[in-house]
């Protein structure tokens, strides 16, 4: 699968990412929870990426000839040595693991010094905005804002957690930034719109621009946390 063949706003959402990160070079690059394998393509061409998937139908029909895809789960990560790896990309993954706290020590052990650690995450704030303004859905709206936990169709329960957890999990990590993702596109109710270049381009822009300002910040769909060890 390339990027043009996902949804509007999974090609978005790639693309705003790689703005986020930049390009690395001679790298070696782990990505847990690999998904369709975009994310990890995307940084094979100059690094030796690393692509961790539970689901073996989705790697199947995802091949990278330059991508190590590898099925499996968190424990497969105790066969690395430590300081395996200069950047980590754990995407959308967190809300639905148990094992948390064990993933992110893994993390920890894993990467060497300086090394990257980019997580996406849900944020609690702007799937409220999304319920309320989106799609009307009060009912959900205030069960999140009571602590009740999302759902996903494909993935199930989406166990929302603050972007302080993860040094509470791995407390030799710290956290470098915080920017916001989805802040606006997730509102936008003219689905046809989207189809069309010069709004994404603007869209882009736009959500580029407010990603590092805390007022948007705090109500954006996603928070990709940046993490240095």
């Amino acid at each position: 699968m390339n990027i043009h063949e996902l949804r509007i706003w999974e090609q978005l959402q790639k693309k705003l990412t790689w703005e986020q990160l930049g390009e690395f070079s001679g790298k070696r690059i782990l990505e847990f929870g690999c998904g369709n394998g975009v994310m990890g393509a995307h940084y094979a061409k100059d690094n030796t990426v690393i692509a961790i998937e539970p689901n073996a139908q989705t790697l199947a029909e995802n091949p990278y000839e330059d991508v190590e895809q590898i099925c499996g789960d968190f424990k497969l990560l105790s066969r690395y040595e430590d300081e395996s790896f200069d950047v980590i990309f754990c995407h959308n993954v967190l809300e639905y693991a148990a094992e948390r706290a064990e993933i992110l020590m893994e993390f920890q052990r894993l990467l060497k010094k300086d090394g990257l650690l980019s997580v996406l995450k849900h944020n609690r704030p702007g799937r409220v905005m999304q319920m309320t303004v989106l799609l009307n859905n009060f009912e959900h709206a205030n069960e999140l804002l009571d602590g009740a936990c999302g759902v996903s169709p494909q993935f199930g329960e989406i166990h929302y957690y603050e972007d302080e957890d993860l040094i509470k999990w791995a407390p030799k990590l710290r956290i470098e930034k915080i920017l916001g993702m989805r802040t606006f596109w997730d509102l936008q109710q003219n689905q046809d719109i989207q189809k069309e270049e010069e709004w994404q381009q603007k869209m882009m822009r736009l959500e580029q621009r407010v990603s590092d300002i805390e007022e948007y910040r705090s109500i954006a769909f996603l928070h990709h946390v940046l993490l240095r060890k």
